[in-house]
């Protein structure tokens, strides 16, 4: 069933277009020149975030900010164990994958504290990356507010991921 619903939502768009009179092949046209356009303004935000978040990890500043937080983290339930995750999770998605890979080596994949980095994992966001994105083209600049609330939602979904993992 699922092999059919790419080539179903294809052939729906085709006939939504007729509908509307509008030309689906000059509209992709325009909607790839208008993703050119796109990339090259956000290009230099993108780039600024990830050579942020890896001079993050690779002047120690992580390792030093992960020994400082950890005590506060324990307190609401996460593992000292993921506390790099939990701080590398905002800058950069591939880092902390590559935690994420260290602590299934390290503890197995079967461990409370695997069960934690993997919902750790999937609950949060880059929310430096997706910022960089979505303030590249807004005209709204304030961004320091947004990006609180979505690292307080982060650090909240993951202390709930924990105690969820805690109790399962």
């Amino acid at each position: 069933m699922s092999k059919y619903i790419i080539p179903v939502l294809i052939i729906i768009l085709l006939v939504f277009s007729v509908v509307k009179k509008v030309k689906p092949y000059n509209a992709f046209i325009e909607g790839a020149k208008q993703s050119i356009d796109l990339t090259f303004s956000i290009f230099p935000y993108l780039v600024g975030v990830l050579i942020l978040s890896e001079l993050f990890e690779i002047s120690g500043l992580a390792d030093m900010f992960s020994n400082l937080v950890s005590p506060l983290f324990s307190l609401f339930g996460i593992p000292k164990e993921l506390t790099k995750l939990v701080i590398i999770k905002p800058f950069s998605g591939s880092g902390s994958l590559a935690i994420l890979s260290d602590v299934y080596l390290k503890f197995g994949v079967d461990s409370y504290i695997a069960r934690c980095a993997s919902a750790i994992y999937g609950s949060s966001e880059t929310v430096f990356f997706i910022s960089s994105v979505y303030f590249a083209k807004s005209k709204n600049k304030k961004l320091f507010l947004p990006i609180l609330i979505s690292l307080i939602a982060s650090f909240f979904s993951t202390v709930f991921a924990c105690f969820i993992c805690k109790i399962l």
